[in-house]
């Protein structure tokens, strides 16, 4: 007997924020009538270490019974439910986040209780948590670079690396989330052809527990925008999305923090590659 339990809320979207209420019904459906011990709802929200030994940290708990023991009708039963979307005592709602090390995550748990016969049924929702938006966060002023063999660092012996002079300038490293990161690049001069350049998003997340603090810088996606020799003198526009989930408000908290950077990197065709480095802010 197939008994099916879904979870649907009433915004599409499924983002919310502090203070909002967040509302649904659980869909039941059954194709004959069905006897149960009651229907519970867990809105819950964590932060997971992947390096600690501990257990994820706590930042949101609601517990809701939403319907007493009895029997489904066969057919589709639904049952509405609403919490408000506040933080534990002393705890703060941070903004929803799937990283390597880090993962901040908002779960809707639904569960249809059994007698010991049968198991209990199970359905979990994401829902994502994002920060209030900011209206008096002050954009950087445009930060020009240039690269060329001159310029580059870590490089023992800089004689067998082609010469060549790229500029461009990034539109702000203070940035919106909700906004393309933009900016240009142009190659003025190189001694040998250019096979790619590409705009890297990198996440850097730094993880503290009893053992110390863990910084990992990991690519969260890369964007080709040339491909092939480069014309000289020509801007090409750095237009890039912060994909969701996988970005988020710049977080800094004492035992953990979520930071990003953006990678200009050119390569040429004998695979040499230089990379200009930008430390971002990000915000809501």
């Amino acid at each position: 007997m197939a008994l099916n339990l879904d979870i649907q809320l009433k915004r599409s979207n499924k983002v919310y924020r502090e203070g909002d209420t967040i509302a649904g019904v659980v869909i039941i459906d059954t194709p004959t009538e069905v006897k149960h011990e009651g229907v519970s709802m867990t809105i819950e929200g964590t932060v997971d270490l992947q390096i600690s030994t501990q257990n994820p940290v706590q930042l949101m708990m609601c517990s809701l019974e939403i319907a007493r023991a009895g029997r489904f009708p066969s057919g589709t039963t639904e049952i509405p439910f609403e919490a408000p979307v506040t933080p534990l005592l002393n705890k703060v709602l941070y903004e929803s986040y799937h990283g390597v090390f880090i993962n901040v995550q908002y779960l809707l748990k639904a569960v249809i209780k059994r007698n010991f016969l049968n198991k209990d049924i199970h359905k979990t929702l994401e829902f994502v948590v994002e920060n209030t938006p900011c209206l008096n966060v002050l954009s950087s002023k445009v930060d020009k670079f240039v690269i060329n063999h001159n310029t580059l660092a870590n490089v023992n012996d800089s004689s067998n690396i082609p010469k060549f002079h790229i500029i461009g300038s990034i539109d702000s490293v203070i940035c919106s989330i909700m906004q393309p990161f933009t900016g240009e690049v142009k190659i003025e001069h190189s001694d040998i052809p250019i096979k790619s350049i590409d705009v890297q998003l990198v996440r850097v997340e730094t993880c503290g527990c009893a053992e110390g603090f863990s910084k990992d810088a990991t690519e969260i996606q890369n964007i080709q925008i040339a491909e092939g020799n480069v014309s000289t003198g020509i801007s090409i526009p750095i237009y890039m999305i912060f994909p969701r989930l996988f970005s988020c408000s710049t977080t800094k908290t004492t035992n953990f923090k979520i930071e990003f950077e953006v990678n200009i990197s050119v390569i040429f065709v004998d695979d040499h590659l230089v990379t200009e480095n930008f430390p971002i802010t990000l915000y809501r």
